[in-house]
């Protein structure tokens, strides 16, 4: 591995439905981002905390948070224009 990806990981953002983490996560990955998303469903809840806290949390590297904040804002700005 190299130095990027022994870093520890930190939240960068609650993430809004499905849709933008599946958005975000393709280009993370086609950009070699390294980063996890992970979903805050609970089946034993059925969904409460998604309704409280989000759909789910984006985590990556401190030294990458505001680049993918960055693609994070285009990709709800475009969200937003149609």
């Amino acid at each position: 591995m190299d130095e990027n990806h022994e870093q520890a990981f930190i939240e960068v953002s609650v993430l809004e439905n499905i849709i933008e983490a599946q958005v975000i996560e393709s280009i993370l990955t086609e950009q070699n981002i390294p980063h996890r998303i992970r979903s805050y469903h609970d089946t034993a809840y059925d969904g409460l905390f998604q309704v409280q806290k989000g759909w789910g949390q984006l985590c990556a590297p401190h030294t990458y948070k505001q680049e993918i904040l960055d693609i994070l804002n285009d990709i709800r700005s475009q969200d937003h224009e149609t």
